[in-house]
């Protein structure tokens, strides 16, 4: 953006380069970091959603299980902390992709997925997570009129899933969310629910320290090396954690920076970040996306808008934005500028985007012009890992002594439970009914090499900008991406 309008940048004047969700005054202190050499039955490499739902998981299956946590900040620092709190039952980021790319299992993959989220829900009960856990359903929006068949198409096939759907009209949708761009939606029960994710990766970590999992933070995991042996390794706080090791055949050995860890088995679970393991490095890009959070509306600005039943919300571009309401009635507004920097570079700085916090302020009073004069407290970015068919990918090494699952694009929130579960059935070799799905024994298709790889993102970026312009009409790059079935549509 060119110049930015006045109102625009009198919104954004007063907010905060931080995430909103983990800029709160009784975020815990961060725990230490590991210092000398220990042993344990199970390392888990990351301490976000799929870390802490691997560590926590584990120890319920086997509770006798030395779990250990290595983290390279502190919990929930990275996606799992900065994200909308999305908790959705998708495994597949959306009903449409997988439908695209499973169609034989979806309904089984449905199942899954509902069962997860109900179990995310007894989870955040049976641990007082206190995290604002909402089951509000999800209000999918169309702002463009070509959007509407692929809203009522994605109604249809989720009612033959047996979902609660309702399909509403322009008069209907705006006495749900009143937005004069708003020309019709979906609004879809029990499958969404609305969490406070810097809270609920907080209670996750408690949790797991309350199941005596050992979380070091501050412990980046420089390399990983398979062992042919265990050996006993006096521990730094457990002698039973060698008693459960020493026996093992062969393990895995993790070095950080002021000590290392000896493991039975592993469980990556890095996002986004330089993977460990050469094997995935393929197949995961790392996207920025970007995000405000405004002041706490009065309640006549509130009342202006309706969202009485405060569902999470997103409109139907191919670049589209998501928005929800918190529980101090402050609205988050996301997405729009998924953004790839040529090479992969992840740096802290990229975190901060000025013309895509002004591009998105501008986007959200067009939306709700009644909102004039709000102000944004909180900006923030930040780095997601995606994959070539935009939903979770997992795979072994090592003998099957390492479990990895990475590529959740977004919808992790909820989807990283199950990717945990497939993590500890792969890590067990069990043949269960999650290892048994084409989603689990398959791979998306891998990224070509630099600089290929990025000159292909960004030709698809802007093909699909170019779409939304275009009344959803796709170019040729992108039918013939449709024809090799990697169908970026989002």
């Amino acid at each position: 953006m060119s110049q930015v309008p006045a109102a625009v940048a009198r919104s954004l004047s007063g907010a905060v380069p931080r995430p909103y969700w983990l800029d709160q005054p009784d975020a815990p202190d961060a725990l230490p970091a590991l210092a000398g050499a220990i042993t344990a039955d199970l390392a888990v490499v990351g301490g976000g959603f799929s870390g802490l739902w691997t560590a926590l998981l584990a120890r319920e299956r086997d509770p006798s299980l030395d779990v250990v946590v290595l983290e390279t900040r502190t919990a929930g620092w990275a996606a799992s902390g900065r994200n909308g709190g999305f908790c959705a039952a998708s495994l597949t980021h959306g009903l449409g992709n997988g439908l695209a790319r499973f169609p034989s299992e979806m309904a089984r993959l449905d199942r899954m997925g509902a069962e997860n989220l109900r179990e995310i829900a007894e989870t955040i009960a049976k641990h007082r997570i206190d995290c604002d856990f909402s089951p509000a359903g999800e209000l999918n929006v169309a702002t463009a009129p070509w959007q509407l068949a692929d809203l009522h198409e994605e109604a249809e096939a989720a009612r033959a899933l047996g979902h609660d759907v309702r399909v509403l009209d322009a008069d209907a949708v705006r006495r749900e969310l009143d937005s004069p761009t708003f020309l019709g939606g979906v609004w879809e029960s029990g499958t969404l629910a609305l969490v406070e994710p810097g809270r609920l990766a907080w209670g996750l970590r408690r949790a797991c320290l309350e199941a005596g999992v050992r979380i070091y933070e501050r412990t980046p995991v420089r390399s990983v090396t398979s062992v042919t042996s265990v050996t006993p390794v006096t521990s730094v706080t457990s002698v039973t954690s060698v008693t459960s090791v020493t026996g093992v055949g062969a393990g895995v050995n993790l070095a950080t920076p002021y000590g290392r860890v000896r493991a039975g088995k592993v469980a990556l679970a890095t996002g986004a970040y330089r993977p460990l393991l050469r094997r995935i490095r393929n197949y995961i890009v790392p996207v920025y996306d970007y995000a405000l959070m405004t002041e706490p509306l009065p309640e006549a600005q509130l009342a202006s808008i309706g969202w009485r039943n405060r569902q999470g919300a997103a409109d139907h571009g191919n670049q589209f934005h998501y928005f929800r309401l918190t529980r101090d009635n402050r609205i988050l507004w996301g997405g729009y500028d998924a953004v790839y920097f040529n090479g992969g570079r992840i740096h802290d700085e990229q975190a901060q985007r000025p013309e895509t916090f002004a591009r998105l302020a501008a986007h959200f009073f067009r939306a709700f012009p009644q909102l004039e004069g709000v102000s944004f407290t909180h900006a923030w970015g930040g780095v997601l890992d995606t994959c070539s068919r935009f939903c979770a990918f997992f795979g072994t090494a090592y003998g099957g002594r390492l479990a990895y699952a990475a590529g959740y694009t977004g919808l992790g929130v909820g989807a990283s439970r199950f990717g945990a579960q497939v993590m500890l059935d792969l890590l067990s070799g069990a043949d269960t009914d999650r290892t048994r799905l084409a989603m689990v024994r398959s791979k998306p298709v891998p990224f070509p090499p630099e600089p290929v790889r990025s000159a292909v993102i960004q030709l698809t970026r802007s093909s699909l900008a170019r779409a939304d312009r275009n009344n959803g009409r796709r170019d040729l790059w992108l039918r013939t991406l449709d024809r090799l079935g990697l169908g970026f549509d989002s």
